[in-house]
């Protein structure tokens, strides 16, 4: 297997040379850019088709030799050589747009399989027109990708392509659908026309292993993160605490520092991550478990309380599993369900550990929520009449106790965490937000789905919209975020299947008495 370092080859010094006259001295500037642009893009077009491998012809397609290493190699060191996300975009559209579906292919076939479809025929010359048809709807660059992935370091590699390409979109460097397929198409995790899958399905095999990256091992592995040191002879594949607390940057709730990390896997806490072998004891998403006597109500109770006094866990007062936060830490695999696919395996993890433990649950935030009340009071403040969120004594005990009018208060306090300092105003708001924040998991949809991004993920895994919490997080990012709010999804495990059912198909969301009471309230108190 080819080892991915930094090179100097021909193509590279070429490329170097044609970067220099990006800033040439003098009047020059504007057509020494154009010239220097003008070369970049031959040179672009020069290592797409030669590092992008021609379809072969359908049959021909096992017995085709792959392409030398070096063609997939070249292309990934020029793509590290750009430094500008523009040049980056401009190289990446070159390839989806110029690299994708042949589609005179696809019209040819597609005939072929309406031609017989009218003509009786028998059945095994129509699958294979229809074999002949799915192959000529392959992308071409899916091969570049795919022996990309063999390299050392090529997973790794096209995770951060991937990365690049959403920031792209996020920032208009690239748009329209040849984009969002090369999206699709840009990490291995759908089969392959040859069967590779580097990121398995739920419905694939990839049984538990705490260690084993040995030769032919599976590709997903699943670890849990102890606080102890590692035993001899575990060498790279031991996932040690610190290295845990190095890939906290992005998590729910941030890891502070080592006695916080320790907390978070000590006694009655468990600390799950998968990686693969292409990037061993690096995890790709992590998930935090409390385990509790009760489905918790407060994200200080887990991780701001004190460690227990004993080391031992008291196994028969552990009933419940809660799941706390769950963090990609790699950019490039958003959209990627292996958030769902991790809460599945952990949760036939703890069975087989506690085989008594009979809830499961999640502590989520709510992200989004101040954005959307904030956006809410500022569209009501063009209506000069009656304030239609709160009812008039809301409205009257919190015009008391700020002095001012509701709706231009409201905005003002939101907009910061001060609020959360006074014992008036935290209990004049209960109510009113709890009520509100119902109706945005429950009441505002997006293309039918719930609007919240985090109600949605749970809710497709076939949860329960369980019970929303009031003051659950009063840090600065709670409160900012969510007005301290946060909710639980209850999974009841043998209806996680027909509740996901019921939501993919008719988006239906199931919940609570106390969320449809909260709803109710709001349908009630409430006219947008």
């Amino acid at each position: 297997m080819r080892v991915l370092r930094p090179t100097v080859s021909a193509g590279r010094l070429l490329f170097l040379w044609l970067r220099l006259p990006l800033r040439p001295p003098g009047p020059r500037l504007s057509s020494g850019r154009a010239a220097a642009a003008g070369a970049l893009e031959r040179a672009m077009d020069e290592l797409l088709h030669r590092a992008v491998p021609a379809m072969p012809a359908y049959g021909l397609r096992e017995k085709t030799p792959a392409p030398a290493e070096n063609q997939c190699a070249d292309f990934v060191s020029f793509y590290g050589g750009l430094a500008e996300a523009a040049d980056r975009a401009e190289l990446l559209g070159r390839l989806a747009r110029g690299f994708g579906v042949d589609h005179g292919q696809v019209a040819e076939q597609s005939a072929a399989v309406l031609q017989l479809l009218q003509q009786p025929r028998e059945a095994a010359v129509l699958l294979q027109a229809e074999d002949r048809l799915r192959y000529a709807l392959v992308p071409r660059y899916r091969s570049l990708f795919h022996h990309i992935s063999k390299l050392d370091g090529g997973v790794r590699f096209l995770v951060q392509l991937r990365a690049d390409l959403l920031e792209a979109q996020a920032l208009k460097l690239m748009e329209g659908p040849h984009v969002r397929v090369l999206v699709s198409n840009s990490l291995c995790w759908q089969q392959c026309g040859d069967g590779l899958d580097v990121f398995p399905s739920e419905g694939q095999r990839s049984p538990l292993s705490i260690s084993g990256n040995e030769r032919g091992a599976e590709k997903h592995v699943l670890r849990m993160v102890f606080f102890r040191v590692p035993e001899p002879g575990a060498g790279h594949l031991a996932f040690t605490v610190r290295n845990a607390a190095e890939h906290q940057a992005e998590a729910v709730h941030p890891v502070k520092n080592w006695a916080d990390m320790k907390r978070r896997v000590g006694p009655y806490r468990r600390c799950y991550f998968f990686s693969h072998c292409s990037t061993p004891g690096e995890p790709l998403i992590i998930l935090h478990v409390a385990l509790t006597s009760e489905i918790s109500s407060s994200i200080q109770t887990i991780i701001v309380k004190e460690s227990p006094t004993s080391e031992t866990e008291e196994r028969d007062k552990i009933t419940t599993a809660v799941l706390y936060s769950l963090s990609l830490t790699q950019q490039g695999l958003q959209g990627v369900e292996l958030g769902a696919f991790l809460i599945k395996r952990v949760v036939k993890e703890l069975q087989k550990e506690f085989p008594h433990l009979g809830t499961f649950a999640s502590l989520s935030p709510i992200p989004g929520f101040t954005k959307w009340l904030l956006g809410l009071l500022k569209s009501k403040a063009k209506d000069h009449g009656r304030n239609e969120l709160l009812t008039d004594s809301e409205c009257k005990e919190i015009s008391k106790i700020t002095g001012g009018p509701v709706n231009e208060t409201l905005k003002t306090i939101l907009s910061s965490s001060e609020w959360a300092q006074s014992e008036q105003l935290v209990r004049a708001l209960q109510a009113p937000l709890m009520r509100l924040c119902a109706w945005y998991l429950y009441g505002e949809k997006h293309r039918g789905y719930a609007l919240n991004p985090v109600a949605n993920f749970h809710l497709q895994n076939g949860a329960v919209m369980w019970r929303i919490n009031w003051m659950a997080d009063v840090s600065l990012k709670g409160i900012t975020g969510s007005c301290g709010l946060m909710v639980n999804y209850r999974y009841f495990l043998e209806d996680t299947a027909t509740n996901r059912t019921t939501y993919l198909s008719s988006k239906s969301i199931k919940a609570s008495e106390q969320v449809l009471s909260l709803v109710a309230q709001f349908q009630k108190n409430s006219k947008l």
